[in-house]
């Protein structure tokens, strides 16, 4: 029996809409099922898993269905729909847990919690809004958004104008003691769900939801910090990193020291959409915990966490097995000084 450990586990909103789906809930209902059926052996083993998923696709639609219904019912606010694909893609997960540790006879319970993740209003990508979301509009109706609602539109490779939103990185997990309370108490938590909802800290201390868009491979990895996880797994579509992927020389990367990775992610070997914030991310844990990461498919998961699948990033290069756990990390950093939020 493998030694019991605390894993903070992310993949993307993509691994519940295959590639050529249309998305309809019985297909994420089902992709969830397949889903669950990785992470059950390891909560069987034991380990105290924490699930973080992305939600584009989801979210990318319920915003299209605003856009549909703008005449008939009052628009919602991007953090709004946030917590709306939090909550229903964390439902589907749920359900599928559930379902496959009753078959499987073990004894855990799943909670989902809606998850709000501080931002500082000073991040520079609030200066420079880069992520685009929701539906393609006509040149006629950007131009109404723009000056209507004061939107940053930009045009999409000749298929139409989306909005762009910023994507500033996440400073704070708010119900860090929640989450912390239901890893102690071994149950499977799903929270930080698309990154988790963005929102900032007035001055007087108050929350207040704000238009963008939280990377959940950064929220996985602060939360995976601030719960002082013995490891952090990003799961996505192939079942190890690449240098030169996708090109002639392609060369399947094993195992990578944070030096390396910092090298390699410069030279452009990790694209920005895709690889790229799962490797910032993950460089980021290991220097604050000295813990590794482990990056694979849904399908190697297993293999990979008895370390004969995957890329491992770890703090040093070492041989031999799987390292076991190390000292504790720091806890999640909180917003620092400098100028104080708007109200």
């Amino acid at each position: 029996m493998p030694q019991p450990r605390r894993i903070v586990l992310a993949f993307g909103g993509n691994a519940l809409i295959a590639e050529g789906q249309e998305g309809t809930q019985w297909e994420q209902m089902k992709n969830a099922e397949r889903t669950a059926s990785t992470i059950v052996p390891l909560v069987r083993d034991g380990h105290r898993i924490v699930i973080v998923h992305g939600n584009g696709p989801q979210v990318g639609n319920i915003l299209i269905q605003v856009e549909e219904a703008v005449t008939k019912v009052p628009p919602q606010s991007l953090d709004v729909c946030v917590a709306a694909s939090e909550g229903s893609i964390g439902y589907m997960l749920q359900i599928a847990m559930r379902n496959a540790l009753r078959r499987a006879r073990v004894k855990s319970s799943v909670v989902t919690l809606v998850t709000e993740v501080v931002v500082d209003p000073e991040d520079e990508g609030f200066r420079r809004p880069s992520k685009p979301i929701g539906p393609f509009y006509t040149r006629y109706r950007a131009d109404y958004l723009i000056h209507k609602l004061g939107w940053n539109m930009v045009e999409d490779a000749g298929r139409g104008w989306r909005k762009i939103v910023p994507s500033p990185r996440p400073v704070e997990v708010v119900p860090l003691e929640v989450i912390r309370d239901a890893v102690a108490a071994e149950h499977v938590v799903i929270a930080g769900g698309g990154g988790g909802i963005p929102v900032y800290r007035t001055r007087q201390g108050d929350l207040r939801g704000v238009e963008a868009v939280i990377d959940k491979d950064y929220t996985a990895s602060l939360l995976a910090v601030a719960l002082e996880a013995d490891l952090l797994v990003s799961l996505t579509g192939v079942a190890h990193v690449a240098r030169d992927y996708g090109r002639p020389g392609q060369r399947a990367l094993r195992r990578l020291d944070v030096a390396e990775a910092r090298i390699l992610d410069r030279e452009g070997h990790f694209p920005e959409g895709s690889m790229g914030p799962k490797i910032r991310a993950a460089i980021e844990f290991v220097e604050q915990t000295g813990r590794d990461v482990l990056i694979t498919s849904p399908e190697r998961l297993g293999a990979a966490i008895a370390g004969r699948a995957g890329t491992r990033i770890v703090a040093a290069k070492r041989t031999g097995g799987v390292a076991g756990p190390r000292p504790r990390g720091r806890p999640q950093r909180r917003p620092g000084a400098g100028p104080a939020p708007r109200s």
